[in-house]
């Protein structure tokens, strides 16, 4: 993990990577509990039995789980010092390139694309490509844009 020291710090990072992640296993459990808070329940994520017989051999994890999982990951590929709080400001350019079977242990690692200066602090854009051992393609790449305010 990379902590900056302060705002200006991360500034000097822009155009670099940040960091990457431990690794995490997606269980099924966590499909479960994210079809409850989403209602999502499709066969392809909640029934193991019939998912064996589907496009993908098995279960997989929504992908708007994989990207929810970016909070978890983020925090161990970079830190922030000096400043009063970061505010998750949305995202751009969500793609899924490849589905995340359940029990696979995925990692993310990021990419400081820019950081401008706003009012009270400043604007990070940074791009996070969640992969998997084994996989060909990433199963997210995400660019979220953080506020960081001092």
């Amino acid at each position: 993990m990379t902590t900056f020291a302060t705002l200006d710090e991360l500034t000097a990072a822009v155009g670099t990577e940040l960091g990457t992640s431990d690794w995490h296993t997606v269980t099924q459990k966590q499909v479960d509990l994210f079809a409850e808070a989403t209602g999502d329940h499709q066969w392809i994520h909640t029934d193991p039995e019939r998912a064996k017989s589907g496009p993908f051999g098995g279960p997989i994890a929504h992908g708007y789980l994989t990207l929810s999982l970016i909070p978890l990951l983020a925090k161990e590929c970079y830190g922030v010092d000096g400043v009063r709080m970061a505010v998750n400001y949305g995202s751009d350019k969500v793609r899924f390139p490849a589905p995340v079977p359940v029990g696979s242990a995925v990692r993310a690692t990021a990419e400081l694309l820019s950081l401008t200066e706003v009012t009270g602090g400043a604007q990070a854009v940074v791009r996070f490509t969640i992969v998997s051992e084994g996989s060909a393609k990433p199963h997210c790449v995400a660019e979220t844009i953080t506020r960081f305010y001092r």
